[in-house]
């Protein structure tokens, strides 16, 4: 079953799809995943939706958001700051868990890309989090950029972007915007997987706030509770070496994927291997 859900976060109201499993009984209590999109991504991604499906099909009750700025929430539009992203899901996980027919106990977070950064960093901050999988996710804004943005060149020209940006701001008031693949390159073979009602243009601000976003610096904290760092083997995006730092940062139980065959964009094809990989991994470490 799916049904659309509002629920309140930091003054504004936040859009969202609660998927539960076909079946439940009046007695029943299951756990819960809030699903976190990439970089401009909403709940109507076709990633979102398939994730939120099958996890409902696994037992689990899964709500799928926009966080403010995106999709059909209320806020700035398309100013997306990673710490205004954290308090989203801290604020979707309190309301998640007073639902009828959720185990409150037991909320996890899955998230893709920038999603996996930001599920990271939530469950580092809020020990309510019960389990995290990062898929493609990154630790280190800094040393991430520097790998999208290979080379002096490049690197002085999304450098140059930043201090523009803060230029601007200072002087108008206003944000410098910037095109989504100024930010965040995405080859041109890739760039059918992302979502059409997604952003394509973000202010200068947003960028800053990924440079200076270090899940890294919590992963630690998230041990004894279970983490999935699942990255494809070769990612065309956001490099492999995000995930095996985080691993090795992190406490135990953690496990590191990574897998041959998949690129970025996980969830967008028919592979069925990343999600039979996830679910071995659920059903050791957090089943329903």
């Amino acid at each position: 079953m799916e049904k659309e859900v509002t629920f309140p976060s930091e003054g504004l109201k936040l859009s969202g799809v609660l998927h539960t499993p076909d079946g439940m009984k009046a007695s029943d209590k299951r756990p819960g995943f809030l699903l976190l999109p990439g970089f401009g991504g909403t709940k109507s991604g076709a990633g979102a939706q398939f994730v939120g499906g099958k996890f409902a099909e696994w037992g689990y009750a899964a709500l799928r958001f926009d966080q403010r700025g995106c999709g059909d929430s209320e806020g700035e539009y398309g100013r997306i700051l990673c710490q205004n992203q954290v308090a989203d899901t801290r604020n979707a996980l309190t309301w998640l868990a007073e639902q009828k027919g959720v185990d409150g106990t037991r909320i996890a977070v899955q998230g893709s890309s920038f999603g996996g950064a930001v599920a990271v960093y939530t469950a580092g901050v809020d020990e309510r989090v019960a389990a995290v999988i990062s898929c493609g996710g990154w630790g280190d804004g800094e040393r991430k950029f520097k790998g999208q943005h290979p080379g002096p060149e490049k690197w002085k020209k999304f450098t140059d972007m930043l201090a523009e940006g803060r230029r601007h701001r200072e002087a108008t008031g206003q944000s410098l915007m910037v095109p989504r693949y100024d930010i965040v390159p995405i080859p041109g073979h890739l760039r059918g997987n992302v979502n059409p009602k997604g952003h394509m243009e973000f202010p200068a601000e947003t960028a800053q706030s990924m440079f200076d976003f270090r899940a890294d610096e919590v992963v630690a904290n998230i041990a004894p509770r279970p983490l999935l760092l699942f990255h494809p083997a070769k990612d065309s995006v956001t490099s492999t070496e995000q995930s095996v730092e985080m691993f090795k940062r992190a406490g135990q139980p953690t496990e590191l994927i990574l897998m041959a065959g998949v690129d970025h964009f996980t969830f967008s094809d028919d592979n069925p291997r990343p999600m039979q990989a996830i679910k071995s991994w659920l059903d050791a470490y957090f089943p329903a």
